[in-house]
């Protein structure tokens, strides 16, 4: 599949993690990596878009651990998850991309730190992981990705269509969807 063609082929669903409204303009989803430094850096980038266009953007978040590379992606993305079994999804989700070097340099007591740091029950989401639902989730992430041909962390589609460039061109890239709307 040549990249410059590369659309989503799974559409956003009531199994995602949605952040908006569902008739926002413009929809990002983003494939991530909690352990890839280039999701972290464009975190904040991304929260800003979201301020700046509110009611216009919607932010779906889909997991990408690029296991090959990096040892706690799946671990933290399935923590990620086992909160969002708890509701909370969202909170851990911003957690580890804010807190991204600290918790890599410490590995998995830098997960465990950051659920106390939310008030999370440990236990809990030690046997929300051990139910295998979290790497279930994962697992179906990873593979939406493949399918619309995503090889790289973090992989932007706008509108469905697979936004390549540096995420701070992202926010040109949906000035584009909004002026075309």
């Amino acid at each position: 599949m040549n990249a410059h063609d590369a659309t989503l082929t799974d559409p956003v669903s009531h199994d995602d993690h949605v952040q908006g409204s569902p008739d926002a303009a413009v929809t990002v989803i983003e494939y991530g990596d909690y352990q890839c430094r280039y999701c972290a850096m464009a975190h904040p980038m991304v929260k800003q878009l979201q301020q700046q266009y509110g009611e216009d953007l919607r932010l779906v978040f889909r997991h990408f651990p690029l296991t090959g590379m990096h040892e706690l992606a799946m671990p933290a993305a399935q923590v990620a998850e086992a909160v969002g079994l708890r509701g909370d999804f969202w909170a851990m989700h911003d957690w580890l991309y804010d807190n991204h070097d600290r918790w890599v340099a410490e590995g998995v007591p830098g997960l465990q730190q950051g659920l106390r740091e939310l008030g999370v029950d440990e236990t809990a989401i030690a046997r929300a992981i051990e139910s295998g639902e979290p790497a279930e989730r994962v697992g179906r992430d990873m593979q939406s990705g493949q399918r619309s041909g995503v090889n790289s962390t973090p992989s932007f589609f706008v509108n469905g269509r697979l936004f390549e460039g540096d995420s701070r061109a992202l926010g040109r890239q949906i000035e584009g969807a909004l002026a075309g709307r």
